[in-house]
């Protein structure tokens, strides 16, 4: 097993097999702040930082923020451990949810994706701080949309030939610019969490007007 020390928040191991990535998260246990991704062998383990959760709980209470103005069902899973060992692929998502396929897996508590579907959305929050490269790991679980904020901008993506591609409009809220978020956050991000979410809120609405 080697070891990269690459900042002070994360941490990436080489040559784990599937067993012992297995056993680690065993060992982790859920309530822990740490995250973790692994890719065929490489595993890296991960602090994030105070701004990096911001940003994750702000995006994340948006999504449901739009869901529910939209009247659209949906499941949240947060970070939950999405694995498949025989794509030799797992990572925990800074949140993901279910739109599409919310019926599904409606009030569902565990899962096994050989059968059940993957999460429509996942979130991911400065991908340029982490070593290890998100995009393949995502594609080999099938995930059908992400969405990753990085420096003030955020990205949609849409899988495709097992690729993912950037894409202007998202899946699961087509109506919207989605890509303005970041604004509206940068503009109320000094007015309290009340008055940043009720203006995410109104934004939807607009936006559901106008495409009426």
């Amino acid at each position: 097993m080697a070891i990269t020390l690459n900042r002070a928040d994360r941490v990436v191991l080489h040559n784990i097999s599937w067993q012992q990535f297995e056993n680690l998260l065993k060992d982790l246990g859920d309530r822990r702040s740490a995250r973790i991704a692994y890719d065929r062998g490489t595993l890296e383990i991960m602090t994030p930082l105070p701004e990096h959760e911001y940003f994750k709980e702000t995006i994340g209470d948006a999504v449901k923020d739009i869901a529910e103005t939209l009247e659209l069902d949906y499941e949240s899973y947060g970070s939950t451990t999405w694995r498949r060992e025989i794509k030799q692929a797992g990572l925990e998502p800074d949140n993901c949810f279910y739109f599409q396929n919310e019926a599904l897996v409606r009030g569902k508590l565990n899962f096994d994706l050989n059968q059940d579907p993957p999460p429509d959305l996942a979130l991911e929050i400065d991908i340029t701080s982490k070593s290890l490269d998100r995009f393949p790991i995502y594609a080999r679980l099938g995930v059908p949309e992400l969405w990753c904020y990085d420096n003030g901008a955020l990205k949609i993506y849409h899988l495709q030939s097992d690729q993912y591609v950037e894409a202007e409009r998202s899946l699961v809220f087509p109506m919207l610019e989605i890509q303005k978020l970041p604004q509206i956050i940068e503009a109320h991000r000094n007015a309290g969490r009340l008055a940043l979410r009720r203006s995410v809120r109104e934004w939807a609405r607009e936006g559901m007007r106008n495409e009426g």
